[in-house]
C-alpha cells in the first residue's frame, strides 16, 4: 500500500514527465507507405496523385522517402529546387513547388540519388511537416510519399495525414513488414485511420486473400480491422510507363492497373 508521502512523489513525478501533444491531422492529407521498399509505393503515389487532379481535384504530392528520392525520377523531371534546398534553409517550402504539367498536379520533389536527408534532425523535419500543414490548406488533397521503414522521419510525416494507405502484396515480407508499421503507427497515434491497398495481385480475389491474411493479424494482435482500399491488379505496362519516365495514366490510361487506381481515386473524391 503506498504512504502519503510515496503517493505524493508519484504525483509529483508524473506532474513533471513530458507529456505526448497530440496535434490535429490534417483532413486533406493522405499518406502513402509501405513498411518495406520494392512494392510499388512510389508508383501508386504519383498515379494516385494523378488520378485525384484527373477528377477535378487541385492536388500535391510530397516526396516524404528522405533516404531514396524518386518521384522526379520516375516522371522524368528536373526540378529548379527540391527538400534539400528546403532544409538547407535556401528556400521556403512552398518555393520548392513544382508543377507536372503533364498531370496536372504540384509536387515538391526530394533529393535523388542522395540518403544525406536521412540525417536531417527530427527537429528541421518539424518545421517541414509544419510547413507542409500550411501548405495543405491550399490544396483538395495531399499526398505524401512516405519512406520505407519505420524510422522516425516517417512516422513523423505520417502523424500529419488523416489518412494512411499501406501498400503490400503478397510476398512474405511484405505483408511482415506493412503489419509491424501498423502496430507502430497504433504505439504513437490514437486510433489512426488506416487502409490497406494491395499491389501487383494477379487478381482482384487474390487480392482479396492477401488483405484477409493481413487483416487476420490486425485483428488477432492489435484489435484492429483496416479496410481494403483497393486491389491493383498486376500489369506489365507499369513498369514501361517506369521505364519511360511517365504516368501509367499518360501512357497506358485504359489498362487494368491504372483502372484500379482510377477507382480508388474515385472513392476518395468523395470523402
Amino acid at each position: 500500500m503506498n504512504t502519503p508521502t510515496t503517493q505524493n512523489n508519484s504525483e509529483q513525478i508524473l506532474a513533471l514527465a513530458p507529456r505526448k501533444v497530440l496535434r490535429p491531422q490534417v483532413r486533406n492529407m493522405i499518406a502513402v507507405a509501405s513498411g518495406k521498399g520494392g512494392v510499388g509505393k512510389t508508383w501508386f503515389s504519383i498515379t494516385l496523385a494523378h488520378a485525384l487532379a484527373q477528377s477535378g481535384l487541385k492536388t500535391l504530392l510530397f516526396d516524404g522517402d528522405l533516404g531514396l528520392a524518386n518521384i522526379d525520377i520516375q516522371l522524368g523531371l528536373m526540378p529548379t529546387h527540391d527538400l534539400g534546398s528546403v532544409i538547407a534553409g535556401k528556400i521556403t517550402l512552398n518555393q520548392a513547388i513544382c508543377h507536372y504539367d503533364d498531370g496536372n498536379f504540384d509536387i515538391i520533389a526530394g533529393r535523388s540519388g542522395s540518403g544525406s536527408l536521412a540525417n536531417v534532425p527530427i527537429s528541421r523535419l518539424q518545421l517541414i511537416n509544419d510547413d507542409l500543414r500550411l501548405l495543405a490548406g491550399g490544396y483538395d488533397r495531399v499526398i505524401v510519399d512516405l519512406g520505407a521503414g519505420v524510422e522516425k522521419p516517417v512516422r513523423l510525416f505520417a502523424s500529419a495525414a488523416a489518412s494512411l494507405m499501406i501498400v503490400c502484396t503478397d510476398e512474405p515480407t511484405s505483408l511482415t513488414d506493412a503489419y509491424a508499421f501498423i502496430k507502430m503507427i497504433c504505439m504513437e497515434q490514437q486510433q489512426p485511420n488506416i487502409s490497406i491497398i494491395v499491389n501487383s495481385a494477379n487478381s482482384y480475389r487474390e487480392g482479396e486473400r492477401t488483405y484477409t491474411t493481413l487483416l487476420k493479424a490486425c485483428q488477432g494482435f492489435l484489435r484492429i480491422s483496416p479496410p481494403l482500399a483497393g486491389v491493383i491488379r498486376r500489369d506489365t505496362r507499369v513498369r514501361d510507363a517506369i521505364r519511360n519516365q511517365t504516368s501509367i495514366l499518360r501512357r497506358h490510361p485504359n489498362t487494368e492497373a491504372a483502372e484500379d487506381v482510377l477507382a480508388i481515386a474515385a472513392r476518395l473524391s468523395k470523402e
